[in-house]
């Protein structure tokens, strides 16, 4: 049951993600361009002011909150949906703070050249990720046994890729034809 409640989350977020992706790839909506959204929120978090409750500025407070907060959830669902599977939820909560660790130091070395891939192109394969890794443990939870268990992740991940750039190619010739059209 747990499987499919946090597959079922995990699918909705990767669809969202992905359904943003193959808008932007194919046109529909401009590329995300993170330079520009942080000159944005910084100016806005400018002119929010200084409000200070309880000895720190609420702003700033209520806005890692919010993002601690969901990525924390995440995080959470994952490490609770394979422990309990498990019966090994203690080594899945050592492993998700093993994993912290291990993300922040490789973070820590790869942030430059990290920094030269293209926003849009990372937000797409999270996307993917999280579309097929939401459809997979929705599905156990649902009750399907997949073939080759968790190698099934690789032919549903094959799969998933090649519908969105089927669809990101399809809606792209739509958009170049309702622009002839338009001309």
């Amino acid at each position: 049951m747990l499987r499919l409640v946090v597959g079922a989350l995990l699918l909705c977020f990767g669809l969202q993600w992905l359904r943003k992706a193959i808008l932007r790839s194919s046109g529909y909506k401009p590329l995300h361009d993170e330079e520009e959204a942080f000159r944005a929120e910084r100016a806005e978090a400018a002119a929010a002011g200084r409000d200070e409750r309880l000895g720190m500025d609420w702003y700033a407070f209520t806005i890692s909150f919010k993002g601690v907060l969901l990525e924390g959830l995440e995080v959470a669902f994952i490490v609770i949906t394979f422990g309990s599977t498990q019966g090994r939820l203690g080594l899945a909560a050592a492993a998700a703070g093993a994993a912290l660790v291990l993300v922040v130091v490789v973070g820590a070395i790869v942030h430059a050249p990290l920094a030269r891939v293209p926003e849009n192109t990372v937000k797409f394969a999270v996307g993917l990720l999280l579309t097929t890794f939401g459809t997979f443990w929705a599905a156990e939870g649902a009750g399907v046994s997949w073939p080759g268990d968790e190698l099934a992740l690789l032919g549903l991940l094959g799969f998933l890729t090649a519908l969105a750039f089927l669809l990101v190619r399809l809606l792209r010739r739509e958009r170049l034809a309702l622009l002839a059209g338009e001309a």
